[in-house]
Parts: structure tokens; C-alpha cells; sequence
């Protein structure tokens, strides 16, 4: 699958009253450094404009925000809770988090969890959840996600590949318009937490994801780290980029901390952490510290084979502490929801 389109470029721009993103298909590739964005009120007119060779067209052209932003959130009425999951570096185990995130919520069987991948260059959820292989379909109220139990769906772009060995070789804005999709027309239904999944880094995808969901109150963004300072790095960045956008940040989650071994129970340190690991880096950028998840061979195997990991070894470390961290995270939602219920009242008795 391959698609060339004009190169763009992305960045945060900050305003004069507030920061807003000027994404990959707002900013031409010939328009100056601080140039606002085509679908900025601005647009045109900033002081950047002048001497562009954009500047009469922009000013000409309609403004304000994409359409699309309110689609989606009319679209995610039904969706209480949305949690974007993130990291800075790759290989840190953010979609084996994800999906058993997913595990752990729908184990509720009054909860209905939704997963959304977005890593659209390395779709892993299909996998995963093992439910590789299988087809989406389109009805009048829009594309349908694959459920893997009653009460768990997802969505990928790798149900639209040919082949799982097909590579999605794409610039922005195709990704930029697949999120948006994925968003906007997918029926989700009556959702009570929607996981999303993205890919490493602070790129297109993300500043995607984000201004598609500025309308929708997101819970928040989990981070997901290991504890050598080599990922500590990029996951500082993440968490920069996250207040930047706006993003709230339910927390820091240190992954692979620690190898027990499943016979003896002795703790190793694979992967030591020479600066103090995830917990000391949440508390210098004071966001919370959700808890640990140590190696254990049988996650990758369970990620491989499609099963929930949480229920082929219950008894296990890990297991334990992926429950305490999903309770961390459940608790988060639901003082958001008590907060909004509260906030929507004062407003309404006013």
C-alpha cells in the first residue's frame, strides 16, 4: 500500500490568547515559520502572513476549526471515557499495555471497552487480540469494529491491509484523513472506556488524534516507560508535547521493571535504572506515577498467540500489578465523570 503525497509540515503554534495545533494539512510547505494555519480565524492575516505568497488566498479561503472536529465528537457521545495511551520511544511495550488495559476493563462484564489502534504504520492490536485476519464491515450507521469478546471491540488499519506483511508507506495528511475516519465513522455504539493506541514519538498521528478530540473531553493520556534513561529521554518529550496540546496526563507507567523469574521469584534488573527510573522522572515533572510491570516471558508469549495474559496466568506478579494500575486509571475516569456531572449541574442551576 503506497501513497506519495507533497511533503508537509506540523508544529504547535502558540497565539496570542492560546495555543492551538496548525497540523501536517494546514501549513503549505512554502509558508513561513509561525504561519498560523489555513484553517486558523487568523489565517491571512497574522503577522506572519505578510509577504507569504499564500496570504490573499488564506485570507480569502473559509476559516475557523475542521468540521470534522465536531463529526467526532457527535460521533463519541456514547463513549464516557477516552484514554489515549503514549510513549516517546519504541519497543517499550505501550500496545501490550493497551491491550490488556482493554483485558483488564472488559473483565467487568458490565463494562462495554473499545480499542482504537492508530499506529498506522505498525498496526499490532489485530494481533494482539487475536483477532488477526478479520474483516471490517460497513452498514448505513457506518464501518463496524471486530469484537474478540461481547463486550471488547477494536478497530486497525490492519483489517484493511491485504496482507499483514503490507507495509502502510504514507505521508501526513493520508494518515491525518484514516484518523479522522476512524474517529468520525466508526459505530462504536454505547462505549464505557475507548483505549487508544498510537504509535512512538509526537508526530503526526498524535497532533491528529488530539485536535480530532479537543471537543470530546479526553480522561487523559497514560505514558508508558521503561526505566533506562535512553527512554526516560523520549518519554520527557511526550509529556512535554501532552501539556503543550492540552493533554491531561493520568500517568507515568514503568514497563518491564524488574525481571521475576516464575519458579523462584527472585527480582533481576534487566534494564537498571541508572537516573532513578519512571518513578523519580514523574516526580521531577510532577505527574503521577501509576506502578510497575516486571518482565515476564509469558506476556510476550500470550501477545503472540492472541491471549489475555491476565487470564492464562492470574496468579502472577505482573498480573497483580496490571490490576492495581488499571484500578489507578479507573478511578481517574470516574473523578473525572463525578467532576464533569458537577460542573454540568452548576452550570445548569445558573
Amino acid at each position: 500500500m503506497y501513497v506519495d503525497n507533497q511533503s508537509n509540515k506540523s508544529e504547535v503554534v502558540k497565539g496570542n490568547n492560546s495555543d492551538y495545533i496548525a497540523t501536517m494539512a494546514d501549513v503549505p510547505d512554502n509558508a513561513p515559520k509561525l504561519c498560523p494555519g489555513t484553517r486558523s480565524e487568523k489565517a491571512g492575516e497574522a503577522e506572519a502572513c505578510s509577504g507569504c505568497p499564500n496570504q490573499s488566498v488564506c485570507a480569502s479561503a473559509p476559516k475557523g476549526p475542521d468540521p470534522a472536529i465536531r463529526e467526532v465528537k457527535e460521533r463519541l457521545h456514547s463513549v464516557k471515557h477516552k484514554v489515549i495511551v503514549l510513549s516517546g520511544k519504541g519497543g517499550v511495550g505501550k500496545s501490550t499495555f493497551t491491550a490488556h488495559l482493554a483485558h483488564g476493563l472488559a473483565a467487568d462484564p458490565n463494562r462495554q471497552i473499545a480499542v482504537l489502534d492508530v499506529d498506522i504504520c505498525g498496526p499490532s492490536m489485530p494481533r494482539i487480540l487475536g483477532v488477526e485476519g478479520e474483516q471490517v464491515h460497513q452498514s448505513g450507521s457506518g464501518w463496524s469494529p471486530v469484537y474478540v469478546d461481547d463486550n471488547l471491540s477494536v478497530m486497525s488499519v490492519g483489517f484493511l491491509l491485504s496482507s499483514p506483511d503490507e507495509a502502510v508507506i504514507w505521508r501526513g495528511p493520508k494518515k491525518n484523513g484514516l484518523i479522522k475516519q476512524f474517529l468520525r465513522d466508526v459505530d462504536w455504539g454505547e462505549v464505557d472506556y475507548l483505549v487508544i493506541d498510537t504509535p512512538p514519538g509526537t508526530s503526526d498521528e498524535h497532533l491528529s488524534v488530539v485536535q480530532y478530540l479537543s471537543e470530546s473531553k479526553v480522561d487523559g493520556a497514560v505514558v508508558v516507560t521503561t526505566p533506562q534513561e535512553v527512554s526516560l529521554l523520549d518519554v520527557r518529550k511526550e509529556i512535554s508535547f501532552c501539556r503543550k496540546v492540552g493533554l491531561p496526563i493520568i500517568g507515568v507507567v514503568e514497563n518491564m521493571s524488574g525481571f521475576i523469574c516464575p519458579k523462584c521469584k527472585n527480582e533481576s534488573q534487566i534494564f537498571p535504572p541508572t537516573t532513578g527510573g519512571g518513578e523519580k522522572m514523574a516526580s521531577d515533572m510532577n505527574v503521577p506515577f501509576l506502578g510497575r510491570l516486571p518482565l515476564d516471558p509469558r506476556i510476550g508469549k500470550c501477545c503472540d498467540e492472541g491471549k489475555s495474559y491476565l487470564t492464562t496466568v492470574p496468579d502472577s506478579p505482573a498480573t497483580h500489578a496490571f490490576i492495581q494500575i488499571i484500578d489507578k486509571i479507573v478511578k481517574h475516569c470516574q473523578a473525572n465523570e463525578q467532576k464533569t456531572e458537577t460542573e454540568t449541574g452548576e452550570m445548569d442551576c445558573s
